[in-house]
């Protein structure tokens, strides 16, 4: 059991030891520098950043004039370019002196990244080609000779690790040429950089590395984790470009321009998603043809840029023609639907009103056929009421008192012709009550005594 212990005791002193010869990089990932950044006593240049961002951003305490207006937020604009005109953007205007020629800015970009790649390499310090400058390296290992920028990124770690050890560092560089060219560099770190977030827009390129000759430079940008916990492996800069873990590391390293450099392991997704498949295959661009023979890109010659003006032009035309004969072809299109819309409105209308016209024309022959039955049905009942059973023998003379059938009698002309007293066939007629008079007791019972006026002579009496 002793032995055991003892053997335990020299295993863990072992490893100790071999833990403890390992040397710590000076450059880790971005969560061991925020460990250490919580140690570490901000510099000099971070107390100023803090300092002009509690008294408004220009040096100078806040009275009523210095007040941040509404909706204003974060540092001032720390880099500034003369502006101009778009090359004029591409110096500091603390060094510029004018625009330099082709030939001086190619000299100019060449050393100033040779110094800035060796610089990097020699202080251990991770730093990759982005953009433009890594779709250089991936045509021929060399910057493209129509870009003015060169574009560099740095995780936010190493970005912190610039700001606090290297900051408004000036460096001497001298190449290793027969005739050695011998230029100063400087490097200036953004006081924002620890803003990881894009704010204002002020502040989005984090650091440079300027020519003091002339005031070129190359933009170094920061990559950072900003939402490790809703997006874990998502690296962001300030100018909205993102990457993920596997596509930048493990870093790939390579020569650009003569010396050591790295670039992201997927180089060739990220350049296709930044510019497009067709920046990798194009041979044609901003005055200048790829070589496959000697790998460059070469300048066109007067004739040639004369000739790619020309197609340029006829291609214009003929893309604005195309252009205006696709707005014709549409214009009649949409006049043409127009008009068949048109007609199927109106056919629609027309349908309408035709239905209209059925549904009224339905209706006013049921209400004639009311109309009509309810005619004819008046016409019964009053037929009813001519020719009821009341008046079927209207035309009959009433039976007399022996039963028969009474002669009906025209009286229209009776008045004149009656004597006094009433005709004797009035007399007769026994069915009316008081026509009828007695007889004489002297009379014969089978024959009625005459009706009317009394004789003028000598009465016989019997």
């Amino acid at each position: 059991m002793r032995l055991i212990l003892v053997d335990f005791l020299i295993l863990f002193a072992f490893l100790f030891l071999i833990i403890e010869a390992v040397p710590t990089p000076a450059i880790t990932l971005e969560t061991d520098i925020q460990e250490r950044d919580t140690t570490t006593k901000p510099s000099s240049e971070q107390q100023q950043a803090k300092r002009i961002e509690r008294r408004g951003g220009n040096g100078k305490r806040k009275g009523r004039g210095g007040r941040k207006k509404k909706g204003e937020g974060g540092l001032p604009k720390y880099f500034h370019e003369p502006g101009g005109s778009e090359l004029g953007n591409h110096y500091d205007s603390r060094f510029e002196h004018g625009i330099q020629d082709y030939a001086d800015r190619k000299n100019t970009q060449l050393h100033m990244l040779r110094a800035y790649l060796t610089f990097f390499h020699e202080n251990h310090l991770e730093t990759w080609l982005a953009h433009g400058t890594l779709l250089g390296w991936w045509w021929n290992g060399r910057m493209l000779p129509w870009d003015w920028d060169i574009d560099t990124q740095v995780s936010g770690s190493t970005l912190n690790y610039l700001g606090d050890h290297y900051n408004q560092t000036r460096y001497d560089y001298q190449s290793d040429e027969e005739v050695p060219v011998k230029r100063t560099y400087l490097l200036d770190v953004n006081p924002a950089i620890k803003e990881r977030e894009r704010g204002n827009g002020n502040n989005i390129i984090d650091a440079r590395w300027i020519d003091t000759r002339n005031g070129l430079y190359i933009d170094i940008t920061g990559l950072s984790e900003t939402h490790p916990d809703d997006q874990p492996g998502v690296w962001v800069c300030k100018n909205y470009h993102r990457y993920k873990t596997m596509d930048l590391y493990p870093m790939r390293e390579t020569m650009y321009e003569g010396v050591v450099a790295k670039v992201p392991y997927a180089y060739d997704r990220i350049l296709a998603n930044e510019y497009a498949s067709k920046a990798l295959v194009i041979t044609d661009y901003e005055g200048h043809r790829w070589d496959p023979i000697v790998k460059e890109w070469l300048p066109k010659s007067d004739e040639e840029l004369k000739e790619d003006r020309r197609i340029r032009e006829e291609k214009e035309r003929a893309e604005e023609e195309a252009e205006e004969r696709k707005k014709e072809k549409e214009a009649e299109e949409e006049m043409h639907k127009q008009v068949e819309e048109g007609k199927k409105r109106k056919a629609k209308e027309d349908a309408k009103k035709e239905l209209a016209k059925q549904k009224a024309d339905k209706q006013a022959e049921v209400q004639r056929q009311k109309e009509m039955q309810q005619r004819m049905k008046g016409a019964n009942t009053r037929g009813q009421h001519n020719h009821g059973p009341e008046h079927a023998h209207e035309n009959e003379a009433p039976l007399g008192p022996q039963g028969g059938k009474e002669k009906s009698v025209d009286h229209t002309d009776s008045h004149k012709t009656q004597p006094p007293g009433g005709s004797a066939s009035d007399m007769s007629q026994a069915s009316r009550p008081g026509d009828v008079f007695k007889k004489p007791d002297n009379q014969s019972t089978d024959e009625e005594a005459p009706l009317g006026p009394p004789q003028r002579g000598r009465q016989e009496f019997s």
